[in-house]
């Protein structure tokens, strides 16, 4: 795509910066999956995957995301979608501008996307997780520290772009802001932080995580991120070949 954008475009590429590959946690905008963007009062959106058998089910979750997206810009009437150098792009781009379910798409399928999406989900957690904890590890909190942490315990200046942790006696460590914003999203999208006053981690099951236990969750959050890091550079390596395109 073009490096110059109109306005137009610049809210819709904002909009489009939220969805994800759901098998990376990665936004589809930050991936070059964007193969072509026409704005005015209606919206076109082509994009494209790493290979031509990526997985109809992610394949349809990342089309549903940028229609519903995009949708939510003022002054778009109407927004289209299509998927292009895949096995399944014209079921996919019907179905999806229809706006049909997937398994009435998809025949085969005994289930709609949305359990795969709930672990797809839980496993970005985990790895998100994985990061936020490292932040507060490197910015000086033990771990009987972490694992007491509720969300009330942590507030996000945006301007300073730093987070500050309060943590027993009225101390407050400051660290990094994106790790912990970006896992505190997540962790509210898969229903773990529904409630302020919840711990801010949680194992895999969504339980309080006990001191003793600490490192067993940590070394399972790493695995979740080095998983989908090795996901990643592979779909990267694909989408390059593919396409002649460096990072």
């Amino acid at each position: 795509m073009s490096q110059s954008v109109s306005s137009g475009e610049r809210a819709v590429l904002d909009r489009l910066d939220r969805v994800t590959d759901p098998e990376l946690d990665r936004s589809i905008v930050e991936l070059d999956y964007i193969d072509e963007l026409r704005v005015d009062s209606s919206v076109f959106v082509q994009f494209k995957l790493p290979t031509a058998w990526c997985s109809p089910a992610f394949a349809w979750m990342m089309a549903t995301d940028i229609r519903e997206e995009v949708q939510e810009v003022s002054d778009v009437d109407r927004v289209t979608v299509k998927l292009v150098d895949h096995m399944h792009a014209a079921e996919i781009t019907r179905g999806v501008n229809e706006e049909r379910p997937f398994e009435a798409v998809f025949e085969d399928a005994t289930e709609g996307v949305e359990a795969a999406r709930a672990m797809l989900d839980s496993k970005a957690r985990l790895a998100r997780q994985y990061h936020a904890v490292n932040t507060l590890l490197d910015a000086g909190l033990e771990p009987t520290q972490i694992v007491a942490l509720t969300r009330n315990d942590i507030a996000f200046d945006d301007a300073a772009e730093r987070a500050a942790i309060s943590v027993a006696d009225g101390l407050t460590i400051y660290a990094p802001l994106t790790p912990l914003a970006e896992y505190v999203e997540k962790a509210r999208e898969t229903g773990v932080l529904s409630a302020p006053d919840e711990r801010l981690f949680v194992t895999a099951d969504g339980e309080p995580i006990a001191p003793e236990a600490f490192d067993r969750v940590h070394h399972r959050t790493r695995a979740a991120k080095t998983n989908m890091t090795g996901q990643g550079a592979v779909c990267d390596a694909l989408h390059n070949a593919r396409y002649g395109e460096s990072e």
